[in-house]
């Protein structure tokens, strides 16, 4: 607590103890409304305690506000109901915007393709629970152009793996935080609750013969990686060594190293017969890019974590803007206009699912570890194009005062499209025209500060709105806050003609 608020509290006769319990520095605010002018000037301070309002429904003259607001937005287009991918909690039971956040403010969903490696029967003897069952070894990649160059896939040998029911007939095998997420997107047989018929180590997995969508290969075989982290993605990774420093790596360690192949028991013929295949051209690299760029980096180690990441960094954004596909039916497309076209043959043919988790670890103020869900919401179009333009235009001419302001301006109006302005339960305004739903508290946030110009005017000093004012809250109507706000025509309202054009004039 600051040395003026304390002295302040003093002068007021309170005692240490007291003071202490009003350590939150904005609950003493509201908790002296009546200090004068003339106290608060000996400290250095001024404030105009009339303009505080509780930004709830219990100020019925904020609610009325907001939900102007909202019904003017809808009516303009900028509202649309959708089902999109959002950042939830299970705890809660709704989404977790970034205020409703401990840990990970700004993570947005992260979309993969999961891609649908089948399990070839028969089944070893600790997959027998499951036959009778399509079973897929389920991996999430962000590269789906890249399937064609499979020699493999990788498994966490320590690592700990379920088979989750993603219908009736379905089984994907993969982490229980990646099913949790599948979970709440539909892809799971009871709606929000993962089933799991099996759990597995890593190694029970290594060797399982696969039949991978687009790979070269008939069948691949899942090998051990120890670098594999479980925090990502669904644990179950795509080997593609063309492109992948990672997996080349990791290859040739198994290739060169009868060693480490029996210490996992992993048989030659699941390693050895399979060679590098060529699917990208990436100028400067060739079609082998990851080996090209591993020699040149002198990267000896599958551990060489900086080296590997700056042989991505080196070739991951060349080749998506400048590689060509050298395979598969877009041979001769630039990687960038054959991407999305193989992702949705991918999904069309039902070899694989979008699945969506968030891009970095999310806790709620609840103590809750987020997920991704596909919700029905209501959402504000920022990212709507002319909308978004005015906004950039806007910002063009503004004084930010700093240049790291700005960028992040910048940044924001960079990503920000649909935003969620909905949430089942909390505080805040009942949605005017779905009343299931609240207003989620940063969708009204965005105008509030506009209702302090005219706040003192009515509520007459009560925080709350509910004393005695000269106007009351019911004839605050869309056409008197059209007029205030918005310059629209005067009212048909039985607010005194007078008092209409001082809030006019106030908000200007």
């Amino acid at each position: 607590m600051q040395k003026f608020q304390w002295e302040i509290m003093k002068s007021f006769g309170l005692l240490d103890e007291e003071i202490v319990k009003l350590q939150d520095p904005y609950h003493w605010l509201t908790y002296f409304p009546p200090l004068a002018e003339k106290d608060l000037k000996d400290f250095g301070l001024g404030c105009d305690w009339r303009r505080s309002f509780i930004a709830t429904d219990m100020n019925p003259f904020y609610d009325a506000f907001v939900r102007w607001q909202m019904r003017k937005l809808k009516k303009m287009g900028k509202v649309v109901k959708d089902k999109r991918y959002t950042i939830y909690s299970p705890l809660d039971g709704q989404p977790c915007a970034d205020h409703d956040r401990a840990t990970g403010e700004d993570a947005q969903p992260q979309e993969y393709v999961l891609i649908k490696m089948e399990l070839i029967p028969p089944f070893p003897p600790k997959l027998k629970v499951l036959e009778g069952k399509n079973v897929y070894l389920a991996a999430a990649t962000l590269r789906p152009e890249t399937m064609y160059g499979q020699t493999n896939c990788w498994v966490l040998p320590h690592g700990n793996y379920g088979a989750f029911e993603v219908n009736d007939a379905d089984v994907f095998i993969l982490t229980a935080r990646s099913a949790l997420n599948l979970a709440y997107q539909n892809l799971s047989r009871v709606p929000e609750k993962p089933t799991c018929l099996a759990e597995f180590s890593g190694n029970d997995l290594i060797g399982l013969p696969l039949k991978s969508p687009l790979s070269f290969n008939e069948i691949i075989y899942a090998l051990p990686m120890l670098t594999i982290l479980t925090d990502k993605g669904t644990g179950i990774v795509t080997s593609v060594p063309s492109d992948s420093p990672d997996d080349f790596m990791a290859l040739q360690a198994l290739v060169t190293k009868p060693a480490l192949r029996a210490k996992f028991g992993v048989k030659d013929e699941w390693v050895l017969p399979f060679d590098i295949i060529p699917i990208i051209d990436i100028p400067g690299f060739g079609d082998k890019s990851a080996e090209k760029v591993c020699v040149d980096l002198k990267i000896t180690s599958q551990y060489d974590k900086e080296k590997l990441a700056d042989a991505k960094r080196m070739t991951y954004l060349k080749g998506f803007t400048e590689g060509v596909m050298v395979v598969g039916e877009y041979n001769g497309r630039k990687v960038e206009e054959a991407k999305p076209l193989i992702k949705n043959k991918l999904l069309e043919e039902g070899l694989a699912v979008l699945y969506s988790e968030p891009e970095k670890k999310v806790m709620s103020r609840s103590g809750d570890e987020c997920v991704v869900a596909l919700t029905d919401q209501w959402y504000i179009t920022y990212g709507e194009v002319e909308w978004k333009q005015k906004a950039v235009k806007c910002l063009k001419n503004m004084n930010t005062f700093s240049a790291e302001t700005r960028t992040g301006f910048e940044h924001t109006l960079g990503w920000l499209n649909k935003w969620a302005c909905s949430r089942s339960f909390g505080l805040g305004t009942r949605i005017p025209w779905d009343e299931q739903f609240l207003v989620e508290s940063l969708s009204d946030s965005t105008l509030y500060m506009a209702y302090y110009t005219i706040s003192h005017l009515l509520q007459n000093g009560d925080i709350y709105g509910k004393g005695r004012s000269s106007i009351r809250p019911e004839q605050m109507t869309d056409e008197v806050w059209d007029y205030v706000f918005c310059d629209g025509p005067a009212p048909k309202s039985d607010i005194p003609p007078a008092m209409l054009s001082k809030m006019n004039e106030a908000r200007i």
